[in-house]
């Protein structure tokens, strides 16, 4: 299984977003490490790398147009920041504005204090909380009563809220909450592919406030005081997170990438796979890793295996779209002493959530000035990828205006749309994950990657990338054709 040409091992790595870019690194890093006979070629549609990050500068404002952190629990990004030597340029979140708010009518009202994404730590503040009603609150603290479930089985979002805390906590507080995360229906949304912690949490300890305050009380004075997700375990580049693709795109070897490289199909041709090509040209590879969408991958592999198209081609999708604005200080009347805030479903608004760029982390906007990131689409409210940009922008400000009290038009506005880019993670995602990795067993040279699978974050995107690569290299190692003394004791 060697190229003819060059007598080295073909791979092809289709996509060209932080998965793909993270199998390419990997696969060249230990071909560069250990004399491994690879030769790496990535194919990217697109007239760029990236996928969906992508940063911009206008005007002294840095501007991510997709994601703009990435959470520091999860190693894998952090260690390949390190690999890339990027270290230096992390940073972190504004360490005196670690709050979120949520809208109730016309007013943004802060989460209480210790608030972690579906319950309370600490009682008091969660009563003094004007997001929900007195039934409410006395609703979620029924969960410090409530008998534990006795099924395995896998359980919504939503069942699971409404179980736990009741009707108006899911409403007012995990739907918009959970929804900023994944964009999803929380009654169809896994919650054992999702947070499984929680379902742990009831199983041990019976109450899921009971083990957040036990975790919470090991944690830091300043952890305990924060609410929504933990801010402080979240971080980015200090130039965007541009820095990162650039970084990797620059590690590959010259001519590993090819841009504007649209892919038709991927088939068997004897002992070799032939990637076919859009424009007729047919690329030959003794392993492939397929890291675009499930639809996308499920259109590439069909032909080849049936049962792979199937259950990819079942992983739903969501829309998104990001809308950056710039204000001057001044024309923002709310004090902005947050990170932002998220917007319940049942308010009908065209937005779902606006994070505070410029205070969230530094040097996000010349002095004197405000950036803004509002969010719409998701599986709830995909009517806004609909509408055309003046009327998106006419809606979002309008939210805005009626929310922070802004008093002019943005100084600039940026619109980035993102059509089915968020996997969806129903009930019995996991099971169809499982069903899907069986079929691979056939192909043991075709990998796949990417959110789709087992985690939607930047990090979990590079940990698909980086396995993917390495179970590629043990199984072309394990081929009687393949020749590459040294590399089994780094794979």
């Amino acid at each position: 299984m060697r190229d003819e040409e060059h007598g080295l091992n073909r791979i092809v790595v289709i996509g060209g977003g932080i998965t793909g870019l993270a199998a390419a690194y990997r696969l060249t890093e230990r071909s560069r490490s250990v004399r491994l006979p690879c030769d790496v070629l990535l194919l990217e549609a697109a007239p760029q790398l990236g996928g969906l990050i992508s940063t911009a500068r206008r005007d002294g404002f840095i501007v991510e147009s997709g994601p703009d952190a990435f959470i520091t629990t999860k190693p894998w990004a952090l260690d390949l920041i390190g690999d890339l030597g990027l270290s230096e340029r992390l940073i972190g979140t504004n360490p005196e504005r670690r709050r979120t708010f949520a809208v109730r009518g016309e007013a943004l009202h802060p989460l209480p204090e210790g608030f972690l994404l579906l319950a309370p730590t600490r009682i008091w503040p969660f009563l003094r909380s004007r997001l929900l009603s007195w039934r409410g609150k006395a609703r979620t603290l029924l969960d410090l009563r409530l008998p534990r479930r006795r099924s395995d089985a896998d359980e919504s979002l939503a069942s699971f809220v409404r179980r736990r805390f009741g009707r108006e906590a899911l409403a007012r507080l995990a739907q918009p909450m959970i929804g900023g995360i994944y964009t999803a229906d929380p009654e169809r949304l896994s919650l054992r592919a999702t947070f499984p912690q929680f379902l742990e949490m009831e199983a041990r300890h019976g109450s899921v406030i009971r083990a957040l305050r036990r975790e919470q009380s090991a944690a830091s004075p300043a952890d305990q005081a924060v609410t929504g997700a933990r801010y402080g375990l979240f971080a980015t580049l200090d130039d965007g997170l541009q820095v990162l693709v650039d970084a990797l795109a620059e590690r590959l070897p010259a001519g590993a990438v090819r841009l504007s490289t649209p892919v038709a199909g991927v088939a068997r041709e004897g002992a070799r796979w032939a990637v076919r090509l859009r424009d007729g040209a047919v690329v030959g590879a003794d392993g492939v890793i397929v890291t675009t969408s499930a639809f996308q991958a499920a259109r590439l592999l069909r032909d080849l295996d049936p049962d792979i198209g199937r259950e990819l081609e079942a992983i739903p999708y969501a829309s998104s779209l990001t809308v950056n604005l710039a204000y001057r200080r001044e024309e923002v009347a709310h004090p902005l002493d947050g990170f932002g805030f998220v917007v319940p479903s049942c308010e009908g608004r065209s937005i779902i959530a606006c994070s505070f760029s410029s205070v969230k982390f530094p040097n996000r906007a010349p002095a004197g000035h405000v950036l803004l990131r509002a969010f719409a689409g998701g599986a709830l409210q995909p009517e806004p990828l609909e509408w055309d940009d003046r009327t998106l922008l006419t809606a979002v400000h309008r939210d805005l205006e009626e929310l922070l009290g802004i008093r002019s038009a943005p100084l600039w506005s940026h619109v980035a749309r993102h059509p089915r880019s968020m996997p969806q993670y129903h009930v019995g995602h996991l099971r169809r994950v499982q069903a899907l990795e069986g079929h691979l067993n056939r192909w043991p040279t075709l990998k796949l990657a990417g959110n789709a699978y087992r985690g939607i974050g930047i990090p979990d995107s590079i940990r698909s990338g980086g396995a993917a690569a390495h179970a590629l290299l043990a199984e072309l190692d394990r081929s009687p054709n393949h020749s590459c003394a040294g590399c089994e004791s780094l794979i």
